[in-house]
C-alpha cells in the first residue's frame, strides 16, 4: 500500500507542483490550502505523515500540529516555511514538530526527510516504561511518571529523553544526537537542543539522583540509578 500524506499549503502553484513530484514517488499525497480544510482530511482520511505549511489561512500550521498532537502523538509531522528565526523553529519543535524545512527546498531534500521521518517510526522501540530513578518514562505515549502523578512530553523532548537514557551514565554525543534528532549540527539547532535540556532537567528535578550534565566539548550525560 502506498504511503498516504496530508500535504497543506495555501501557494497554489507549490503545492499542486509538490503533489505531483511526491505521486511520482508513489506516495499517496491528500492536497488542501488552508489548515481548516487539513484538520478535516486529518480525522477522515488517516495520514501516516504530515506536511505542513506554518503560514495557511483559516488556521495555521503551528496550531493545527497542537490539535493533533493532542489526538496523535506519533504521527511524524513536517514544517515548510519561510521563518527562519530560531524562536520560531523552537517553537515547531515544541508543539511537536518532527522536522523544520526552510523554504525555498529543493524537492529531493522533502523527499529524503519524509523518507527518513518514515523510517524512524518504522523502527522505534516498543518498549513501553523506562524506569529513570524514581520515574517511569514512557517512550510511546511520550509521558513521564513520578508517584502516580503524569507528565507530558512534547515529541522533541521524548526523543531526546529517550537517546540519553539509552546512553544512561555515558555520554551522549552532541553532534551525534543534533543530526539524529535535528537533522543538523548547526548553530541554531545547537541552541534548540539547549532548551529542550534544560525543559527535561526541570521535568526530572524532582529526583535529586538524576542529572543531565553538560560535558563540555563532547555532549551530555544522564547520570541515572
Amino acid at each position: 500500500m502506498k504511503i498516504k500524506i496530508l500535504y497543506a499549503e495555501d501557494e497554489t502553484a507549490l503545492g499542486l507542483i509538490v503533489k505531483e513530484s511526491l505521486e511520482t514517488r508513489d506516495f499517496e499525497v491528500l492536497y488542501c490550502s488552508d489548515g481548516l480544510s487539513a484538520y478535516e482530511l486529518y480525522k477522515n482520511e488517516n495520514p501516516q505523515l504530515l506536511v505542513l505549511d506554518v503560514m495557511m489561512p483559516k488556521k495555521d500550521g503551528f496550531t493545527l500540529a497542537k490539535e493533533i498532537r493532542r489526538e496523535n502523538p506519533h504521527i511524524p509531522i513536517l514544517f515548510l516555511t519561510a521563518k527562519t528565526q530560531t524562536k520560531d523553529v523552537v517553537e515547531g519543535f515544541e508543539l511537536g514538530g518532527n522536522d523544520y524545512l526552510k523554504k525555498p527546498f529543493s524537492m529531493e531534500e522533502l523527499i529524503v526527510r519524509i523518507h527518513a521521518l518514515l523510517k524512524t517510526r518504522k523502527a522505534k522501540t516498543r518498549v513501553e516504561n523506562i524506569s529513570l530513578g524514581a520515574f517511569s518514562f514512557n517512550h510511546i505515549k511520550q509521558t513521564l511518571t513520578f508517584e502516580k502523578e503524569e507528565y507530558a512530553l512534547t515529541h522533541r523532548e521524548s526523543e531526546l529523553l529517550f537517546h540519553l537514557a539509552d546512553k544512561r551514565n555515558e555520554i551522549l554525543d552532541r553532534s551525534y544526537i543534533l543530526n539524529k534528532i535535528w537533522g543538523d549540527d548547526d548553530f541554531f539547532n545547537a541552541r534548540s537542543m539547549d532548551v529542550f535540556i534544560s525543559k527535561l532537567r526541570k521535568k526530572l528535578k524532582k529526583d535529586a539522583t538524576i542529572k543531565i550534565l553538560n560535558i563540555r566539548g563532547y555532549g551530555y550525560k544522564l547520570i541515572c540509578p
